[in-house]
């Protein structure tokens, strides 16, 4: 059975658990394809756990972890409220198609309404069809303010 938990990560279980499921969502192509530099797998965890902003949802298989959303806390000014970014949904090979990331979402979901806030967003590939299928079940739609002015779309620029 999957038992889904709000990630603790003094907890070592959970820090393990958190760097070895980025480390394989970094390593497939819908991560980067790359690993997860060394600093990276020795830092994250604690980094995390600063951030008053951060939620992780972990999912796993006996000690075994299958599943991991981070999300961090954004603020619409629109809606003058706190929204919920969810920036990482991994499930790794093996324990895809079960239901796991819906799942994770759910808890996400729930633990947003419980503070209050406005939304939920996220930003998912254009290539990732298995992922938007998965969105759109648990209710995700793309974002536009006005149809004739087109979809809004996700652009970055790396500073480091």
């Amino acid at each position: 059975m999957i038992e889904i938990v709000q990630a603790d990560f003094s907890q070592a279980l959970h820090a393990a658990a958190l760097v070895a499921l980025m480390d394989a969502y970094a390593g497939d192509p819908m991560g980067g394809a790359a690993p997860l530099e060394e600093s990276v797998r020795r830092n994250l965890a604690a980094a995390l756990q600063q951030r008053q902003d951060a939620v992780s949802i972990l999912a796993f298989d006996g000690d075994l972890p299958v599943g991991l959303v981070n999300a961090f806390e954004g603020f619409s000014t629109f809606r003058c409220k706190a929204l919920l970014n969810i920036h990482d949904v991994v499930v790794i090979e093996g324990y895809r198609g079960r239901g796991i990331a819906r799942e994770m979402l759910q808890e996400v979901e729930s633990l947003a309404r419980s503070r209050g806030y406005c939304k939920l967003t996220l930003e998912v590939l254009e290539g990732n069809r298995q992922a938007q299928t998965v969105y759109q079940r648990a209710g995700f739609a793309g974002y536009q303010l006005d149809p004739a002015k087109g979809r809004a779309l996700f652009w970055e620029k790396k500073l480091s």
